[in-house]
């Protein structure tokens, strides 16, 4: 491709999106070019890139040459966001409402909700900024999911990546995120300014679709408490309260609020005219999906509430109470757990992948089902972004239900992230990955064209499938330019699978 499009995101790409429409933020979502639109080309690395800082020094420094982006440093510098040192981007752990550092606010919000011993797992960061508040909760074991739109601050999901933290590009506008219902443990926002009461709550009820019951959700910043904002604040409070959200904490600009456990909350008459979702929405549906403006329901069947499902890491292993809507879903989940935990032994033993290494830090896992893979990896210094169709029975809830995190997606669309953001992809039955209910709906070189543009110069490609599948794989695998070697599966295997290990020059 031609050298500006360097960062180049398909699906969001300002050119074309700033001719939508700006109500509710919708030109800053989502919207991809029809394939045909989509020039077939490799996205070039940017002058003086070189391989990225390994985890964990990454976390706190990376190459500037790797994204020579100087706007947020000069504007939010001061804020300990990051800031230029000679050839490095150095990242204090600042954020807006947090100038002195992320651990002390971490700490600060410690004495008020349970961040160690394991009882929360899951986080959404929302408007996170360089992430540095999910960056430091990964040292009290908790996973957070930080997102941002592009927008003035362009690179900040990209800056985010680089540090090796769990980001994707995704703006809260017109449509449901693209996670199932009840799946993050603690929702964040600092500075985030999404205009949680507009709408008839519509935001603030979207939060609550994702927050698990006993869950927590934390506001920093405006509207809490800020100056010229009492009716916003006024009315933020009205709708926690009508929502039967318990108040834990309000001290200066910061908010802490926990959901209840269970669907006791009676919706009296409120101002915001909200109401319970009708029997037939989904809270689960989320790819394209539009905001909703009512209550998702709890199933009281399911055990979803933080405090009653198992801590992490032992909520890693043992089938949540979501498999059960898969026919013999807990014997499928504990046999799935197990093969990949045999396959990973192998594919580090024979196949010299450098999982476990510094190495590898970003890894995506394209067609994830139960999280398997990425289970597989929990001990490991990497995070996995793990994806699901969007097009078949839904796994991810089980996933979150682990204390894993990942997105829906479709494949057949590029994917939202920047160039160059993943050390390892691992897709299981590619194949698989671009049929709808009927026939191949798209191209395996456009997919593997987006591989390549996903993965990092030095990263690596795993893809198991057929004998067939692997070879055509093999083809396009040298015209895009890879190292590619075929091997066999692991001895213990009755499938027929082949494994391609592709190595981006």
């Amino acid at each position: 491709c031609p050298a500006e499009a360097v960062d180049h995101m398909p699906c969001e790409d300002p050119r074309r999106n700033s001719q939508l429409s700006r109500e509710m933020n919708y030109y800053r979502e989502r919207h991809c070019p029809l394939p045909e639109e989509t020039p077939l080309c490799l996205i070039p690395p940017p002058d003086g890139y070189r391989i990225p800082v390994q985890w964990p020094e990454s976390l706190h420094k990376i190459w500037h040459s790797n994204m020579p982006h100087n706007k947020i440093a000069a504007r939010k510098g001061h804020q300990g966001w990051m800031k230029e040192d000679g050839p490095y981007f150095i990242f204090p752990g600042g954020g807006t409402m947090f100038p002195d550092g992320a651990v002390q606010y971490i700490e600060k919000l410690g004495q008020f909700i349970p961040i160690d011993g394991g009882i929360l797992r899951t986080a959404l960061d929302m408007g996170c900024g360089v992430a540095s508040f999910g960056g430091y909760l990964l040292h009290e074991n908790i996973l957070t999911l930080s997102f941002a739109p592009r927008d003035s601050h362009k690179a900040q999901i990209q800056f985010a990546l680089e540090r090796g933290i769990p980001a994707f590009v995704a703006m809260l506008g017109t449509r449901r995120l693209p996670f199932p219902a009840y799946s993050f443990d603690l929702v964040h926002c600092s500075r985030c300014l999404i205009p949680f009461t507009a709408y008839n709550a519509t935001y603030f009820l979207e939060v609550d679709r994702l927050l698990r019951p006993g869950g927590y959700l934390v506001i920093s910043g405006p509207p809490v408490q800020w100056p010229k904002q009492d009716k916003e604040w006024a009315d933020l409070q009205a709708v926690a309260r009508s929502l039967c959200y318990e108040l834990i904490f309000v001290d200066g600009n910061t908010v802490i609020w926990k959901k209840p456990t269970e669907d006791s909350c009676v919706l009296n008459q409120n101002e915001f005219g909200l109401h319970l979702c009708g029997e037939s929405d989904d809270p689960s549906y989320a790819w394209y999906a539009n905001l909703k403006s009512c209550v998702s329901r709890i199933s009281p069947k399911e055990n979803l509430a933080v405090g009653t499902i198992p801590k992490w890491p032992d909520r890693v292993s043992k089938a949540p109470s979501r498999v059960t809507v898969m026919k013999n879903g807990i014997d499928v989940f504990d046999a799935d757990t197990r093969r990949w935990m045999r396959r990973v032994t192998y594919y580090k033993k024979s196949l010299n992948l450098k999982l476990g290494t510094p190495a590898i830090r970003n890894v995506m896992d394209m067609n994830a089902f139960f999280g398997g893979f990425a289970a597989a990896l929990s001990h490991d210094p990497v995070w996995v972004m793990n994806v699901v169709s969007a097009r078949k029975p839904s796994t991810l809830d089980v996933i979150y239900d682990r204390g894993l995190i990942g997105v829906y997606h479709d494949w057949c669309e590029p994917f939202s992230t920047y160039p160059r953001t993943y050390d390892l992809i691992h897709v299981s039955n590619i194949d698989s990955t671009r049929y709808g209910s009927s026939k191949s709906r798209c191209n395996l070189v456009d997919l593997m064209v987006e591989i390549d543009r996903m993965l990092r110069p030095d990263g690596t490609v795993v893809v198991r499938d057929s004998p067939e599948v692997v070879d055509k794989v093999a083809r396009i695998a040298r015209a895009i330019r890879w190292t590619a070697r075929i091997h066999e599966k692991e001895p213990e295997s009755t499938s027929r699978d082949k494994i391609l290990v592709a190595t981006k020059k």
